[in-house]
């Protein structure tokens, strides 16, 4: 009798909405350090090899005073938590403000620990990587905004969805929103400039870095950043980011994991960029994944830290943006 393959497992963790609950419970403000070794010691006998721990980098108040502003948002966050309340929205998880762990979390120290303690269990931890875009409040906006896609007054009147004026230190721009071709723009987000080489290896040095705090990085929109794709939203072309950045994350971390988040019949393209894994809506097809039934926001943009159980698959529009869960 042949055995059946042992496929790789993940288990996904909407890191705001665990420690929200885990805050309830404790009577104070959790953090990772606050994670029992009992439900890493549960997760452990599920035989679970990968936990991929969602949102847990610092996020700013330019995205959450969006999320909290955007009345289309707040009619879907509304829908999840009838009885809604303005702590409970955070700002987006993919709305980055800094790759350093969220100082409401425990910073890097405490993801340091936690991830001891999941090695110890022979559990591999992955984290967040948003390659295509950054907060409104970013420190690049000030010290480096050739990073970001610019645009004139006219683009503003033309797309008012897709640009929006930003005040630097030193003057007044109009820089794009954060999108894909084919959606209006992502109005808590600004587009980085993959036409820029020097914003490629900025990006390379973060990804580098995040490589120093983890085992494997899920890699939001990947394909957002192919040259192809790029030109064909931004009208600029690009060299490849992929191949340069997993070698040059991969000298240093030899066995360091890269999952993509790919769309658009784009699975094999980004296969040859350097052994990425793929997630497809959601799913990953070189994994299987396990979620975390709590987590009902999980495919949302990761501004709300309390969700609404019974409303798991009504919120993919806004990714996230609660950090609060209501059973039913």
């Amino acid at each position: 009798m042949t055995n059946s393959p042992r496929y790789t497992s993940l288990y996904q963790i909407n890191t705001r909405v665990w420690l929200t609950e885990l805050s309830g419970a404790l009577g104070k403000r959790a953090t990772l350090d606050d994670i029992p070794d009992a439900e890493l010691d549960r997760l452990a006998a599920l035989g679970i090899d990968w936990v991929w721990f969602l949102s847990v980098w610092q996020t700013g108040p330019a995205a959450q005073a969006i999320s909290r502003a955007n009345p289309e948002w707040r009619k879907e966050f509304q829908e999840t938590l009838p009885d809604l309340r303005e702590e409970d929205i955070t700002g987006s998880g993919f709305a980055i403000q800094n790759y350093t762990v969220h100082r409401d979390l425990g910073g890097d120290a405490g993801l340091a620990d936690l991830r001891q303690r999941l090695q110890k269990r022979g559990l591999k931890l992955m984290l967040d990587f948003v390659p295509n875009h950054m907060a409104p409040d970013h420190p690049w906006i000030d010290e480096h905004p050739e990073y970001f896609i610019h645009g004139s007054e006219s683009d503003l009147a033309r797309s008012p969805q897709n640009y929006c004026r930003v005040q630097t230190k030193t003057r007044r721009l109009v820089i794009a929103y954060g999108r894909d071709p084919y959606f209006e723009g992502w109005p808590d987000t600004l587009q980085l400039n993959y036409g820029n080489p020097e914003l490629q290896q900025a990006m390379i040095g973060e990804l580098e870095r995040i490589a120093g705090q983890c085992d494997g990085v899920r890699c939001d929109m990947a394909m957002l950043v192919l040259p192809e794709v790029f030109e064909r939203t931004w009208g600029i072309a690009s060299q490849p980011f992929w191949p340069t950045a997993t070698q040059r994350v991969r000298e240093k971390f030899p066995h360091f994991c890269f999952m993509a988040e790919v769309y658009w019949d784009m699975e094999w393209t980004l296969q040859q960029q350097g052994s990425i894994s793929l997630t497809t809506n959601g799913y990953t097809i070189a994994c299987a994944k396990v979620m975390r039934g709590r987590c009902a926001s999980i495919f949302t943009r990761g501004s709300i830290i309390r969700t609404n159980w019974s409303a798991s698959w009504k919120t993919t529009t806004s990714r996230g943006r609660l950090q609060r869960s209501r059973r039913k």
